[in-house]
């Protein structure tokens, strides 16, 4: 199991109390491996992916996007991706 790279995303989670609503911002990473791709809790076989996309969000980073043959997974990134899809389409495409 060999790295290729990795990319850091965010997830935001909502929590909500008697009074407030407030958001928490968990810093995660995806990884790419020869053989996977793996995120905090889900793993997809390289031969499940399709392909990787990237949408820049008004200069606040933009949104990574896992295409697979399952569907396609949304990633809130703030810095561009474009190594990390650069790396998948030298290696797989």
């Amino acid at each position: 199991m060999s790295l290729i790279a990795q990319h850091p995303y965010i997830k935001i989670e909502r929590k909500v109390t008697g009074l407030e609503q407030y958001q928490i911002e968990l810093n995660r990473i995806i990884y790419l491996y020869k053989d996977k791709v793996v995120t905090q809790y889900r793993e997809f076989p390289i031969k499940d992916v399709t392909d990787f996309s990237y949408r820049v969000i008004a200069n606040q980073g933009g949104i990574l996007y896992l295409h697979t043959i399952q569907g396609v997974f949304p990633y809130i990134v703030k810095s561009s991706p474009e190594a990390f899809i650069t790396a998948y389409r030298a290696y797989f495409k």
